[in-house]
């Protein structure tokens, strides 16, 4: 059922395995030209302009952009007890997970008399965006609550698509999450309209509400069209990441079951069709059968269809190396959101792996407990954007302030070293800056 790709016997540089690894292709600039007028209606016109956006695309149109406190009570004591204790349990782990995060200050004596301090200092509005569509995410609420709450954010917002099905609000269960981590303003709000009303507010509600105040940050996973937008309004706020197709990458040799590793493979699929599912493997055996265990299983889950095509697609593949340390090449090279490691010692080889957005070690660490309870963050890199950034975290909602402190004499000690460098940069007047505080300038010109 997936396509194989044989590296066996050819050493790859790392250029010609990023050409040749399977990986799906995304047209954010393409996307970013049609959504260009609503970002820029939304910018003008604020939430009228958002909901008008909304009613064109998706057919709905809610009363107001911010869902009221009793939609949203409602929406929790109507949830599914199994669900409230599930969502309370994973809430608490990740709450375990990301507040071990947060990082110390430190204040380092460069020389005697002057001091830099490092200030941990957090973003002070966020706004959270939670998609809806073929699937309901509480879980992408509390994935950006939990470490915007812990770093110490102190005004969230969270945006999400009004459903048709549900008097024009978010689906319940988003509304429900929200309440559960004490997130008292939510928009119905999806798409590019969302991300625009979030950078750049409203003077008001449409229904005459209070004003919708912008945010300092967007963060949260979304189709191509967000992701266009995010990329849109990144000059007016800061963003997380411009997320691409969900992706899993197993390596695996010969000791793996190939049963989970193919159920894991499915799981990835039935996000969305453009979703990717990649083995590596130095085992044909191990691969032929996975690609069994696949074609036998993956009609029985409820989204066949989109499953079929995700793994029949060309972002998802087996690929065949010659042994481990060529699959570990390729891996990095991958560098994928997701990768699960099913070897011998897997925590050794694990800890050879540079480039992931989360590592999942051994056969009883799979993907989706990262999804859901792990304790860890399932907002990661994709696109081979691992290679060079993180996941969503505590840091992410974290800025570094620099205090710079130093008396006379630690000023005086180094005067002559800034003086040179302003005057190798042609810059005199930083030089001058410097001299003033010790010599008499307008002296010196008469």
């Amino acid at each position: 059922m997936l396509n194989y790709l044989d590296l066996r016997g050819t050493t790859l540089s790392t250029a010609e395995l990023r050409r040749t690894l399977p990986r799906g292709e995304v047209d954010v600039a393409s996307a970013a030209a049609s959504v260009q007028p609503v970002v820029d209606a939304v910018a003008r016109d604020g939430a009228s302009a958002a909901l008008d956006a909304g009613e064109r695309f998706d057919k709905v149109r809610p009363t107001s952009v911010r869902v009221p406190s009793g939609v949203i009570d409602e929406a929790l004591s109507g949830l599914d007890p199994k669900i409230a204790e599930a969502l309370a349990e994973a809430i608490e782990r990740n709450r375990r997970g990301h507040a071990a995060q947060h990082p110390q200050g430190k204040v380092t004596e460069v020389a005697p008399g002057g001091t830099v301090t490092e200030r941990w200092v957090p973003v002070e509005r966020v706004g959270l965006y939670v998609p809806g569509g073929r699937a309901v995410y509480p879980s992408s609420v509390l994935m950006n609550v939990v470490p915007a709450q812990e770093a110490g954010v102190s005004s969230l917002v969270v945006s999400s698509p009004p459903q048709p099905e549900f008097g024009g609000w978010p689906h319940p269960t988003i509304l429900a999450a929200c309440a559960l981590l004490g997130v008292d303003e939510v928009w119905a709000v999806g798409g590019a309209q969302a991300v625009a009303l979030m950078a750049y507010g409203s003077p008001e509600d449409v229904d005459g509400g209070a004003a919708l105040e912008p945010v300092d940050m967007i963060t949260g996973p979304g189709n191509v069209f967000v992701t266009a937008a995010k990329r849109l309004v990144r000059s007016e706020v800061g963003i997380d990441s411009e997320a691409g197709p969900t992706e899993i990458a197993v390596l695996a040799d010969d000791s793996a079951n190939p049963v989970q590793v193919a159920y894991d493979l499915i799981s990835q699929a039935e996000h969305d069709p453009m979703a990717a599912s990649v083995l590596v493997t130095d085992s044909p055996e191990l691969a032929d059968a996975v690609d069994r265990e696949i074609a036998a299983r993956y009609s029985r889950t409820l989204n066949t269809e989109r499953v079929a095509e995700a793994l029949e697609g060309k972002q998802s593949g087996i690929v065949l190396v010659d042994d481990l340390d060529a699959g570990l090449r390729v891996v990095d090279a991958y560098a994928a959101e997701h990768l699960e490691v099913h070897t011998r010692n897997a925590r050794d080889v694990a800890a050879r792996v540079r480039n992931a957005g989360a590592i999942f070690v051994g056969a009883f660490s799979p993907v989706p407990l990262g999804d859901y309870a792990a304790g860890s963050n399932h907002v990661l890199p994709t696109s081979g954007s691992a290679r060079h950034s993180s996941g969503l975290s505590v840091y992410t909602f974290l800025r570094n302030v620099y205090m710079i402190d130093y008396d006379e004499a630690a000023l005086k000690d180094v005067s002559e070293t800034v003086i040179a460098l302003a005057d190798a940069e042609a810059l005199p007047a930083h030089g001058e800056a410097i001299r003033a505080r010790f010599e008499d300038l307008d002296a010196e010109e008469g």
